[in-house]
């Protein structure tokens, strides 16, 4: 049984996570849909919850967008960081397809795993450790977040707004 079949994560991401050198905590909560509902269920701040968006330009290069629980992608800005003037989410059906073992809403925040980039809200960025889903609603995965960067070579750019509309890294 490999390790990642022995701690529920998708496969191939504990074998990224080690390969990286990425100390992480797995855990097991009560099964849950949303990114809040997930750090709650973990017992964790939802700003150090990420959850993933996964975009597609107009010219077909795709990308994951990662920003916190509490925040919503601003697609605006989104494409703005992708140099496109159209950006459409990726369906629920081409991502089962590109991504048969997670389930659907529950992709670990590593584009390098689906051969994606990876960018991040700068509020991302705030917190010493963060935690994402393990490619199930009910594991998830906490990480150290400055070697997750590193490892997932992620690129901070201002992607969120919180629901009163300012940028998510200017909230208090």
């Amino acid at each position: 049984m490999t390790g990642a079949l022995k701690t529920g994560l998708m496969p191939g991401l504990a074998e990224w996570l080690e390969g990286q050198g990425i100390e992480y905590e797995v855990h097991e909560h009560e099964r849950s849909l949303t990114a809040t509902a997930t750090a709650r269920a973990e017992g964790v701040d939802p700003k150090t919850f990420a959850k993933v968006v996964w975009v597609r330009t107009q010219e077909g290069e795709d990308a994951f967008m990662v920003i916190d629980a509490l925040d919503h992608l601003d697609l605006k800005k989104a494409a703005g960081v992708l140099r496109t003037s159209r950006l459409e989410l990726v369906s629920e059906e081409e991502i089962a397809t590109a991504a048969p073992d997670c389930e659907l809403g529950a992709m670990p925040a590593v584009g390098r795993l689906f051969l994606l980039p990876t960018f991040a809200d700068h509020a991302v960025a705030e917190d010493a450790e963060i935690s994402f889903n393990g490619g199930s609603h009910s594991i998830a995965v906490r990480v150290d977040r400055a070697q997750w960067e590193r490892g997932a070579d992620v690129t901070y750019r201002d992607l969120a707004a919180h629901p009163w509309k300012e940028p998510a890294w200017a909230r208090s």
